[in-house]
């Protein structure tokens, strides 16, 4: 229950505030400050200031009831002053009420004083700073506390209260000019009578056409900022699903900002209609046409009623939006459909591009049958009719060959990180399950795939497992694929070891992409494939940690060698660790070959960096899957594994460049060819974000 409360009072205090902004400004443009509705747009301004000072309070109320889970807390100043100190919501709550006591102490002053545009426009000012100041509370501040996360949501919110919040004050103009007038009984002769309904008429037309001028100047404005809403609007949308878009039709985030949507294509037919009909025969009144015109601003004044009332929705939907699990954090855990739409999986046969961009052209043709209609003149029904039958069409062409098959653990995001632990252990079960069918690298060329109508699919050479998600790979080794072949093994691995299998999967498929890396770093242009696994490891020195530590902080050489092969090659990085350190890299050292308490004194006798001692065989098993060149493809057999093998992981998280001397030649041998590669690494900003600890 107190969760409802707290999201009423959420939304009292947001629309109130909005409302503050926009009749504010709407009162700055509208050229008239002597007519009576400014008079009652005035008086309206101080109510909606002790509004938003009593839903800001009731915020405050129940925030604290639920931050300390004690239902009395609600009532009792000291909690509330214990989280106004305490927390960072509370610290902005104190910078909101401020700036709210500040707004309606201008709103009580603007009562009384003489109509003047300054105030208005200061007023609106202080109002939107407190919007401002609530977006510091947003998910996007939440996620980066930065000018560049803040401001799409700070001008979203601040565009929309000029349109919503206008909306109120709109309304009292379109009321004031559309009653009806009715000259007053006035004794004497016709003639006077005549006069005095003139008189009136006049006094009317002079009103409506003031108010019509003031309702024109806002829906000149109205224009360009409902484009800004919506241009803020999509960059915010993006930010909070982040090519999460399951999400959005599957998720509450999701459902939430759909119905946000319609309703706002709803609110912008109706401001179309408005802007192109209603508003100009209002503003075009006259004797001869006074019925036409005030039928008309009658028809205004309903729909732009209609229109706040979906304004009131649109912004209760915004602030359950606001206390909604973001698209690109929710949980998926079960997908509603037998079918999802996927580009990666679909794009590049034929026939697919081909009905495709057929639906894409019947698109822009519905388009353009629109205008054609307009210009036209065609009927309500031709006009609506054609364009939305020739859109059906199109979709009927071009989504179809675009979806494929989908299950309810499709989009469900694995429990199981991709690190080293869990790919070695994959590796095992893999080779225990499934390599008589898969072939020992994946490739759909076991000992039993003959025996198969449809051999098993290639994991290694076709990018198969970029064209399906995890949770696909977890419903076939849950449950099969019938008429292929492919057991069940819901009954023999647990589901752990099936996420492990499908690590191990992805492991292998991002080495044999691997094959394209080299010794040098290609400027600026990480490949998100191209996450290398993390580890976590201890050293003979007593260090320990993961790769991930070093994330926005060193770059990372890590070295798999063999002793005593890669003596020689050891000693040379040992001269080197100095100019290393300087170029903020760190270099961990994997013995390959397992060597014995003698060997390992040896090795650490003469190196200067961490050789990692436990964890080892982890790490050689998931990157010797890195191990293929465009010379050396290892396509045959289980494939040999290099005596020495050099990566190079920038601090952005992304494997960058890779030396392997067996396939390569000459390399990183030569120091200075490593050191400008670094300097590489050290002269590029963020590109991508940081690989994610799970596959997808």
């Amino acid at each position: 229950m107190i969760e409802v409360i707290a999201t009423l009072l959420r939304w009292l205090q947001l629309a109130s505030n909005m409302i503050l902004v926009g009749s504010c400004v709407f009162l700055a443009i509208a050229g008239s400050f002597h007519s009576p509705w400014v008079t009652r747009l005035q008086r309206a301004l101080p109510w909606l200031g002790l509004l938003l000072l009593v839903g800001l309070l009731g915020i405050l109320i129940t925030t604290t009831a639920q931050a300390t889970g004690v239902a009395e807390n609600a009532w009792r100043p000291q909690a509330w002053l214990a989280l106004m100190q305490n927390t960072r919501m509370g610290h902005i709550w104190a910078g909101r009420a401020l700036l709210a006591l500040l707004v309606a102490g201008i709103a009580l002053y603007i009562r009384y004083a003489p109509a003047a545009r300054w105030r208005y426009l200061l007023c609106a000012t202080v109002a939107s700073l407190t919007l401002v100041v609530g977006s510091l509370a947003s998910h996007s501040a939440a996620e980066e506390l930065s000018v560049a996360s803040i401001l799409p949501y700070a001008l979203h919110i601040i565009l929309a209260s000029v349109w919503f919040g206008a909306l109120p004050a709109f309304l009292v103009v379109c009321f004031a000019c559309t009653t009806p007038v009715h000259a007053a009984p006035h004794p004497g002769i016709q003639t006077g009578a005549i006069t005095r309904i003139h008189e009136l008429f006049q006094a009317r037309e002079e009103a409506v056409q003031a108010g019509a001028q003031a309702l024109k100047r806002f829906s000149v404005m109205a224009l360009p900022v409902m484009l800004a809403v919506i241009a803020t609007g999509i960059i915010i949308t993006d930010r909070m699903v982040d090519t999460t878009y399951a999400a959005m039709v599957s998720t509450q985030y999701g459902w939430l900002l759909n119905a946000k949507i319609g309703l706002l294509a709803v609110v912008l037919v109706i401001a179309a209609r408005a802007r192109a009909t209603w508003l100009p025969l209002l503003s075009q009144i006259s004797p001869q046409n006074a019925d036409k015109a005030l039928a008309a601003g009658q028809r205004l004044r309903k729909w732009v009623s209609v229109e706040f009332i979906l304004g009131l929705g649109i912004v209760l939907l915004a602030t359950i939006v606001a206390n909604t699990v973001p698209a690109k954090h929710a949980i998926i855990q079960t997908w509603p459909y037998s079918f999802r739409f996927s580009l990666a999986a679909t794009w590049g046969e034929e026939s697919v591009m081909l009905r495709a961009w057929t639906g894409i052209a019947l698109l822009v043709l519905a388009a353009g049958a629109i205008a054609y209609g307009r210009a036209r003149h065609w009927d309500r029904k031709r006009r609506i009719g054609i364009p939305a039958l020739v859109a059906v069409l199109a979709l009927a062409v071009g989504l179809p060959p675009l979806a494929i098959d989908a299950y309810p653990e499709t989009y469900r995001k694995t429990p199981v990180p991709f690190d080293t632990i869990s790919i070695a252990n994959g590796s095992t079960l893999f080779a225990e399950n499934c390599v008589a069918c898969h072939g020992l690298q994946g490739k759909g060329n076991g000992v039993l795939a003959k025996t198969f109508a449809k051999p098993p699919v290639d994991m290694l050479t076709e990018p198969h497992t970029a064209k399906h998600t995890a949770g696909d790979f977890f419903h076939w080794l849950t449950f099969g694929i019938p008429d292929t072949g492919m057991p069940v093994f819901a009954d023999k691995l647990s589901e752990e070891e099936r996420w492990d299998v499908v690590n191990f999967l992805h492991a292998m498929s991002r080495g044999y992409q691997a094959r394209l890396m080299s010794p040098r770093v290609v400027p600026d242009q990480p490949q998100p494939s191209l996450g290398p696994p993390n580890f976590s490891y201890t050293a003979h020195d007593g260090s320990s940690g993961t790769l991930k530590d070093f994330r926005n902080q060193k770059n990372v050489l890590l070295v798999l060698f063999s002793w005593p092969a890669s003596r020689e090659r050891l000693e040379q990085l040992s001269t080197l660790h100095a100019q290393l350190g300087a170029a903020s890299t760190v270099l961990l050292a994997v013995p390959e070959d397992d060597p014995d308490s003698q060997e390992i004194a040896q090795i650490i006798a003469q190196v200067p960096f961490p050789v990692i001692t436990q964890g080892a065989p982890e790490i050689v098993r998931s990157y010797t899957l890195f191990r293929r060149t465009l010379n050396k493809p290892d396509l045959l057999g289980e494939g040999t594994l290099p005596r020495h093998m050099e990566f190079l992981v920038d601090r952005f998280g992304y494997l960058r460049a890779r030396w392997i001397p067996e396939a390569d030649g000459p390399g990183w041998d030569n120091t200075g060819m490593l050191m400008q590669q670094l300097a590489q690494l050290n002269r590029e900003k963020e590109i991508l974000p940081p690989p994610g600890d799970h596959v997808h």
